[in-house]
């Protein structure tokens, strides 16, 4: 099953990268080019773990992943719309934070926190890629992609859980008789 779900990221990844690195390779890396490329690969991480979560049948990742990712995006927008920074290049006033890292961070997230370590690693370069990416195009400083990376690894570690838990614990508040309350704890082994 370990080495069903890598080739399935693996091969994901590897041609999605290879399909913009094409595009992008042409371009001679201008700074337009690296903005192209980071416009399509900010969709790769997240598409990565949206199609090893159907082909694997794992509905519950589906689910945790759409959830992460919509968080992401709400929260960025928020952010963008009420902060109203300008970016680098002077363009426009919705510099921060960088919806871009933030969307990629949270794919990349995903998939080290339902799958592991291992499977996360080319995910997680494709992600520094793009946030780099969005700093060498001037759309974005420093602060925008930390505040991006920062969005996106935080609503994958509020929605995601791992794939092959060793254990069920559940942790939840409860209220025993009146006024007393506490935490109620369960762990299956």
């Amino acid at each position: 099953m370990t080495k069903y779900i890598y080739s399935i990221l693996s091969k994901t990844v590897i041609l999605l990268c290879f399909l913009c690195g094409c595009q992008s390779y042409s371009f001679a890396q201008s700074r337009k080019a690296v903005k192209k490329s980071t416009d399509v690969l900010m969709f790769a991480t997240p598409a990565a773990g949206f199609i090893t979560s159907l082909l694997l049948k794992d509905y519950e990742g589906t689910k945790q992943l759409v959830l992460g990712g919509a968080t992401s995006l709400a929260t960025s927008y928020l952010l963008k719309y009420t902060i109203r920074k300008q970016r680098p290049d002077g363009s426009d006033y919705h510099s921060f934070p960088s919806n871009h890292t933030a969307m990629s961070f949270q794919g990349a997230t995903f998939i080290q926190r339902r799958y592991g370590w291992k499977y996360s690693i080319p995910a997680y370069l494709l992600s520094g890629y793009v946030a780099w990416g969005r700093v060498y195009a001037k759309r974005h400083d420093g602060w925008d992609i930390l505040a991006g990376a920062a969005i996106g690894i935080g609503s994958s570690y509020l929605f995601t859980r791992p794939f092959a838990q060793r254990h069920n614990l559940t942790l939840s508040p409860a209220v025993f008789s009146g006024d007393r309350w506490g935490i109620y704890a369960s762990l299956s082994f």
